[in-house]
């Protein structure tokens, strides 16, 4: 059914043809060569994509060590041009391949890396992660409309809790981030997406931003260092506003992310006409630009169109977390296809000012999509 929605969902045996067992017989094994580490050095080998390749690790990273391992030893010549296209997204550091193997073997190559533990905004312990306004969308009566009854066989299988209130997907974040959604940020880890916004700690590391002046993050960020883990364990001193800000990154986009969960769950039972699909955001002109203070720019979204045919609501807002500017910037016309602004005039040469523009239709559940406006103060 889902494929009358998406012609590229992939079948149940195309999964099965690409999915291999890795790594296993024990926490940080990676000596032995597996099924599941020899996919990874074939696809890293293969040079007839010159994209770059993102290796997630929802565990611990050995499996993929153990590729790299296998690489370095019959393709040493390899290894640089293996590096350059290589980008690692970790959720947590779940074994010690990456400290004892990958770093002291691979860190000369600046490989991005992003190891998250901000995930914990839809993990185990989300209550205590998310506000007030973000919780109703994994509560009980959430799930059981719009997940777990009358959408077929798969999402009545759903590990939900057994009152229907939303059970872990913790690691989703790692694969989150590469959901296309027009937030640009797969090569700028402090750009944000739904899967979470990342500060450079030290190399090309990336890592959560502690709301705490002076925080230097440790060596390893796992279960017993994370900063976000151990507040929601109460395990060091923190307050709600400063979990609150410190997963903002991740729950700030629940509502769409979660409708966009829903919109899928519904996809497994309705036809096309019957179901919802996101609206695609299109903005005129450059998404990067270069202009002095005091000038205005204008913003025109109103190229975008919604495959249903559904009214188009605008929102445009000013991401500062994500910029270098941190003062508020006026926005004439936020809630309309049009909007503008003025360059402050105490923005600094260098300085950077992200907008979003999301696009909700008035679908059900009403999608959400977005493009993203990068301005560079000259």
């Amino acid at each position: 059914m889902v494929v009358k929605h998406d012609t590229r969902y992939p079948t149940p045996q195309h999964l099965r043809s690409i999915s291999f067992l890795g790594n296993v017989d024990y926490k940080g094994e990676m000596e032995k060569i597996t099924e599941g580490s020899e996919h990874i050095v074939k696809v890293l080998l293969d040079n007839t994509d010159p994209r770059p390749i993102w290796i997630q690790a929802w565990g611990g990273p050995n499996t993929i060590a153990r590729a790299l391992k296998s690489i370095e030893e019959k393709h040493p010549d390899r290894m640089p041009e293996v590096a350059k296209k290589l980008r690692f997204f970790f959720i947590w550091e779940q074994d010690d391949s990456y400290q004892n193997y990958i770093l002291p073997v691979w860190g000369k190559y600046n490989i991005l890396t992003i190891i998250s533990d901000q995930f914990e905004a839809i993990a185990y312990r989300w209550e205590k992660a998310q506000p007030d306004h973000v919780r109703p969308y994994f509560e009980a009566p959430w799930m059981k409309e719009n997940i777990l009854n009358g959408h077929g066989p798969l999402c009545s299988l759903y590990k939900a809790h057994g009152n229907g209130k939303f059970r872990s997907e913790g690691d989703s974040p790692a694969f989150m981030h590469q959901i296309q959604v027009g937030l640009r940020g797969l090569e700028h880890p402090d750009w944000g997406t739904w899967g979470g916004r990342y500060i450079k700690v030290r190399a090309n590391t990336w890592m959560d931003s502690v709301p705490i002046e002076g925080y230097q993050h440790p060596a390893k960020w796992h279960d017993k260092t994370g900063w976000g883990i151990n507040a929601l364990r109460n395990k060091i001193k923190s307050t709600p506003e400063q979990r609150h800000v410190y997963f903002k990154p991740i729950w700030q986009w629940a509502e769409a992310f979660q409708n966009d969960f829903a919109a899928r769950a519904d996809w497994c039972v309705m036809p096309y006409d019957q179901a919802n699909h996101a609206p695609i955001v299109k903005v005129k002109g450059k998404l990067n630009i270069t202009a002095k203070p005091g000038k205005r720019i204008k913003l025109d979204a109103s190229k975008s169109s919604d495959p249903d045919g559904d009214q188009l609501n605008f929102r445009w807002w000013q991401y500062a977390e994500a910029g270098s500017y941190k003062g508020n910037v006026a926005l004439n016309g936020s809630d309309q296809a049009h909007a503008s602004f003025i360059i402050p005039a105490d923005a600094k040469s260098g300085d950077t000012l992200h907008f979003i523009c999301d696009v909700t239709d008035n679908g059900t559940p009403a999608l959400t999509r977005y493009q993203r406006v990068v301005v560079t103060v000259k």
